[in-house]
């Protein structure tokens, strides 16, 4: 849920879960997971197809945005002391979950949509006006003893990346577009309680907004997990996080862990652990770059020169790991042999006539079978230093439509756009992110039994 510039679509739904945050280091430098839980796959009355075909819409828009952003951009916090804790959190969309947090003194609850995309921390509150419509009641800060505006010269308001801010009676006003929505609030102070039945308090900037368009589905903001500056790892010291998704379709547990629990080798992996370097952009702090050099269909290494897929000097390119898009974006180089090369391994007739919209080849399949009857070779992701990121079937193909086998990998928007792995690339696997020394770690994981 990358923020980006211009009005977005629609955020369904999707499904419930339970999350345990809890400790493992001492005070000094304490740390934390959340454990997702999933319970259902996608919420509501949709079937399995239409959230696919939802998930790609979304997916469209949020990487758009995002790379619109890009092209325009080319023209130390105390922390808290975190024990223990445990939180209930339901996964959200197709593309991400959230959490209750209590917000103030005395907590208020409220529901925030977990998102590595974006960096503010922000919540509906009445400070602002109308708010949308929400599952809790609205937070409203004249109902707290922790609550302090922050004035337009502090520190997170100077280096807050936002759409547009200004300053209005000292207060620092924002405005935020995540391609699907859009947000605008005050930003402010105020103490965070994470857990149900072990709770933690730490203080937090945080946007005290409302939805400005779009929809969130009865959530209440969102808890932004990006690089920027206005992170809640950064405000709050934390060097590392991890999490291991599990196939939306199995409708199983997934968790994401912070701290000391972040450790591929703790878990029943079914692969070896191989790392590769962080990249820094240049020009945004958006996005985790990690340096893809090449692809692989099968044994077959593509003819994709390594210059097409590098991070550029001016901050365009490369390639971004996001939790919060569905699809994979190529860089047109590398897609279009991609796609010819998916077109020759794939024995299966071309839908000409009844693809699927925002996926960009779709196969036909057998009467009465469905994509799981159809062996299809593993897509290599190579990076920098020989690490392989292998995918299977059911990472970078969907059945969006009865009968039909499409392709979830598609080509970014323009020139300059990163390519990007996205969840469903990362099924099954579990990811680490090393902040503090610029490094990202994957293992072939059964996520439903970490």
């Amino acid at each position: 849920m990358a923020r980006r510039r211009g009005a977005g679509g629609h955020l369904p739904l999707l499904c419930l879960a339970v999350v345990v945050l809890t400790t493992a280091a001492p005070a000094a430098y304490a740390m934390f997971y959340f454990d997702f839980r999933n319970d259902l796959g996608f919420g509501g009355s949709a079937s399995r197809y239409d959230s696919w075909r939802r998930a790609a819409l979304e997916s469209k828009a949020r990487h758009a945005k995002n790379s619109a952003k890009l092209a325009k951009a080319l023209g130390k916090e105390v922390p808290g002391d975190i024990t223990a804790a445990d939180v209930t959190t339901v996964p959200y969309t197709h593309q991400g979950h959230w959490l209750t947090v209590g917000v103030g003194t005395p907590p208020q609850p409220s529901k925030v949509i977990l998102d590595m995309g974006s960096d503010l921390l922000w919540t509906q509150c009445s400070l602002v006006g109308p708010t949308a419509a929400q599952a809790e009641q609205v937070y409203d800060p004249s109902r707290s003893s922790s609550f302090s505006l922050l004035p337009c010269d502090s520190k997170h308001c100077e280096e807050g990346s936002f759409t547009a801010k200004n300053c209005t009676d000292r207060r620092c006003y924002y405005e935020n577009d995540y391609g699907v929505l859009a947000a605008s609030g005050v930003l402010a102070t105020e103490t965070f309680t994470f857990g149900a039945n072990h709770t933690v308090s730490v203080p937090l900037t945080f946007g005290c907004g409302k939805l400005t368009n779009g929809s969130i589905a009865g959530a209440s903001g969102i808890l932004g997990l990006s690089p920027g500056p206005l992170s809640m790892l950064k405000q709050l010291s934390i060097t590392k996080f991890s999490y291991c998704l599990t196939p939306f379709l199995d409708h199983k547990t997934s968790r994401l862990m912070f701290g000391a629990m972040a450790d591929l080798a703790k878990h029943n992996a079914t692969g070896k652990i191989q790392t590769v370097q962080l990249l820094r952009n240049p020009v945004e702090d958006l996005y985790y770059y990690v340096p893809m050099v090449g692809i692989s269909l099968g044994t077959k290494r593509l003819d994709v020169p390594e210059e097409t897929l590098a991070l550029k000097p001016d901050g365009t390119g490369g390639t971004a790991v996001d939790s919060a898009t569905t699809l994979a974006y190529l860089v047109e180089p590398a897609f279009k042999v991609f796609k010819e090369a998916v077109m020759e391994a794939v024995k299966l007739p071309v839908a000409e006539n009844r693809t699927v919209d925002d996926y960009p080849l779709c196969f036909v399949l057998p009467r009465g079978t469905t994509m799981e009857a159809v062996k299809t070779p593993p897509l290599v992701l190579h990076f920098d230093g020989g690490a392989e990121m292998v995918l299977e079937r059911d990472n970078y193909f969907q059945e969006p439509s009865p009968g039909m086998m499409c392709l979830a990998v598609v080509q970014s928007p323009f020139e300059g756009a990163p390519s990007v792995i996205g969840n469903v690339q990362q099924q099954n696997l579990h990811v680490l992110y090393d902040v503090a020394e610029r490094k990202f770690s994957y293992v072939p994981t059964k996520c439903d039994q970490i």
